[in-house]
């Protein structure tokens, strides 16, 4: 079978979320017998000075890590150095590694990766397949980063272009960002939508009743309102802070915040200001053997995606919620991608950005109805099962992995 070659700047030990999808999937594949190496830092996501080791196998994956400034993630300055030294030593790495006939598979972190993996792979004969979990700059100009619009902006994006457009095969997390990458230049049967997923074999319903979360949280009686996960310049938050003012005196709703993000603070300092404290709990992130205990200590989840964002990002904590049968409360655009499953398959409610009567609305509905509760969830669950399990996404790569092997096979036989 043909050499895989993955590239991302997190891998395993590493617990962030692009990480945890590589590992899966790099472990999976060579349990099945395929090579697999990953070109990565030596870094930790929440700790740019790790020093991971150089080289290492794990679980029959060839790991090479290569070396990168360490300023970490606070400051635009210090993480753009950051991912120019990755990018070089990446370059490094793959025209030393890469031989003819593989394939590398350039993810999005740091943002443009495939720009460098294209290099690499025309100067050395292997095959390239993108693997998008945003699409950049395009995101960077929405959430207005600075120097990303202009000159800078338009000859990035001629490069990404290029990459998508040579690729012999673009993968993508959702149908809007297929449309979106095809209405750049990616030829329409080379564009593989394959969702990403969470550990839905372990993360699994957990009823109230044998919760030790709830009781040790404070939360028993409460209706809670949860969020697990990163809350980034991505994500909108003000309907719920809106929607909490207007709860203040129904000390009953409960809003659970778990994890971090450089807008997760900034909520927190906006609940202190307006008096808000009683009504939220800011919980760090929680260890992985607790996932199904934290996600499910809520009688209902949100996540949120700034509009502008659709057909760019899918929020990925979809998935955990919809494995511990919760309704998901979507504020965003009613015809984006997480917001359309929701309304098709019936788990959850819509909310436009900034119509926080709508979210009080819903949750006093949501907190006097069990029984809906309860359904929005099996049907969360229930659509999981169809259509986004762990293994039918491995698999989903296994068969296009396999196209691939045949075509290389019969590029050689004509050769």
């Amino acid at each position: 079978m043909t050499r895989l070659i993955f590239v991302n700047r997190f891998f395993a030990p590493d617990h962030s979320a692009t990480s945890q999808i590589l590992s899966d999937l790099a472990f999976h594949l060579a349990s099945a017998g395929r090579h697999v190496h990953v070109v990565t830092s030596s870094q930790l996501y929440d700790d740019a000075k790790a020093a991971l080791p150089v080289s290492e196998i794990i679980s029959g994956v060839h790991v090479h890590r290569v070396p990168s400034t360490g300023f970490g993630r606070n400051a635009l300055l210090g993480r753009s150095i950051d991912y120019i030294s990755f990018y070089r030593s990446m370059w490094q790495c793959l025209v030393t590694l890469a031989q003819q006939g593989d394939i590398i598979v350039a993810k999005t972190d740091p943002p443009l990766t495939s720009i460098i993996a294209m290099a690499a792979a025309r100067r050395n004969g292997a095959r390239l397949v993108n693997w998008l979990q945003d699409i950049y700059p395009e995101t960077a100009v929405e959430l207005g980063v600075p120097f990303m619009r202009g000159p800078l902006a338009a000859s990035l994006t001629a490069l990404r272009n290029r990459s998508l457009r040579q690729a012999d095969a673009t993968v993508v997390v959702g149908n809007l960002m297929a449309r979106k990458v095809e209405s750049l230049g990616a030829p329409a049967a080379r564009v593989h939508v394959i969702p990403n997923w969470c550990n839905d074999d372990v993360i699994q319903p957990v009823a109230q009743s044998e919760n030790p979360l709830r009781q040790s949280w404070g939360l028993v009686g409460q209706f809670v309102l949860g969020y697990s996960g990163n809350l980034g310049r991505a994500h909108e938050f003000q309907t719920v802070l809106a929607a909490a003012e207007r709860l203040r005196n129904e000390p009953h709703f409960i809003f659970l915040m778990i994890g971090g993000g450089k807008r997760f603070e900034e909520l927190a300092r906006a609940v202190k200001r307006r008096g808000l404290a009683r009504s939220f709990r800011f919980i760090p992130y929680q260890e992985q053997k607790l996932l199904s205990h934290s996600l499910a200590v809520a009688d209902a989840h949100w996540l949120s995606l700034n509009p502008k964002l659709e057909g760019l990002i899918v929020p990925s904590k979809f998935y955990g919620i919809a494995a511990v049968a919760k309704p998901i409360i979507v504020i965003g655009d009613k015809d984006g991608e997480i917001a359309q499953l929701v309304q098709q398959h019936g788990c959850g409610i819509v909310i436009t950005p900034g119509n926080a009567d709508a979210l009080v609305d819903a949750l006093r509905l949501l907190s006097n109805a069990p029984e809906t509760i309860s359904e929005m969830g099996r049907r969360a669950r229930a659509m999981l099962d169809g259509h986004f399990t762990r293994q039918q996404a491995l698999q989903r790569w296994s068969r296009l992995l396999d196209r691939l092997d045949k075509v290389s096979a019969r590029e050689l036989q004509l050769a």
